[in-house]
């Protein structure tokens, strides 16, 4: 049985070394600190806020975020996805309450006059696609105002979205991914960072579990229509095979970064001719979805 290699201690995690609990977490939190230095993704006398879910992601980032001393706010968007939100936001609510942070919660009824469930129950759409239009709409407009959107994606998400750019060849797509996402600086568009960019999903679960959050790991019932879902489980296959693949493309990925966002953009942003928020289209998609829901969502 492999032992911690700081103590000779039980380990909770083996990952690149043995751990034990204690220097596990202070291991962990290491790396986000220094994730976040390295790739300057928060100052200190930045004013942030962390989409939050009620998962194991956006919680832990934000109970590090505070416990580092930043000035934390936490926003969740409420799709209205029958039998899962709610139980996520309730827990959500009740770390809030419990680690002294201030909580916002946005939803798409009161926004944009329906759940995704009562838009999929009428329009036949991608449930996923839908749902991530609207949803970084929501976030980007009700975090104006915020020096900086903090995201709960970790490792193997960046891995996932990496190998979905790649696989589809939307080399353009893959240039807003890193640490910070997006090419273009606007006063409209509130800056994204990920400090857990480093820190594989294995990672942030013990995390999770360690410092005893009471979270129910479920996963949102359109999760496995999606492309992301496929893409998952072949990287999930290839580590169990191959381990440090995951971490294997990030690096790529950090090694072409600076390249990639030397790619041609825009040198100005659009604005949607509907809401006036930011869109590579004259209508953003958001406005066109609502759009077309309210010809058949009363």
């Amino acid at each position: 049985m492999p032992e911690c290699v700081y103590c000779g201690q039980k380990p909770v995690i083996i990952t690149e070394r043995a751990m034990c609990r204690k220097h596990f977490v202070r291991y962990f939190e290491e790396k986000v600190r220094r994730t976040i230095k390295r790739f300057g993704l928060i100052g200190r006398k930045e004013k942030v806020v962390v989409a939050a879910s009620g998962g194991k992601d956006s919680t832990t980032v934000l109970y590090i975020l505070k416990k580092l001393g930043y000035e934390v706010e936490a926003l969740a968007i409420n799709e209205g996805i029958h039998g899962y939100r709610d139980a996520t936001l309730k827990d959500l609510t009740e770390f809030c309450a419990q680690n002294k942070i201030k909580l916002n919660i946005v939803s798409y009824k009161d926004y944009f006059g329906f759940t995704l469930d009562e838009l999929l129950q009428k329009k036949n759409l991608h449930p996923c696609m839908a749902c991530g239009i609207l949803r970084r709409y929501l976030l980007n407009k009700a975090s104006q105002g915020y020096d900086k959107l903090v995201t709960g994606h970790n490792l193997d998400d960046e891995a996932q979205s990496i190998m979905m750019n790649m696989t589809k060849a939307n080399v353009s797509l893959m240039a807003r991914l890193g640490p910070k996402t997006g090419q273009i600086d606007d006063a409209r568009f509130t800056p994204r960072v990920k400090p857990l960019y480093l820190c594989s999903e294995k990672e942030v679960a013990t995390y999770s579990y360690l410092q005893g959050f009471q979270i129910k790991f479920t996963e949102c019932p359109n999760a496995a229509q999606s492309f992301r879902a496929h893409i998952r489980d072949m990287l999930n296959e290839l580590e169990a095979k191959t381990p440090g693949t995951k971490l294997g493309i990030v690096h790529s990925f950090l090694k072409l970064m600076p390249s990639l966002k030397q790619m041609p953009v825009a040198k100005e942003m659009n604005y949607c001719a509907e809401c006036g928020e930011p869109s590579g289209k004259s209508v953003c998609g958001a406005c066109s979805i609502a759009k077309a829901a309210t010809q058949v969502v009363d």
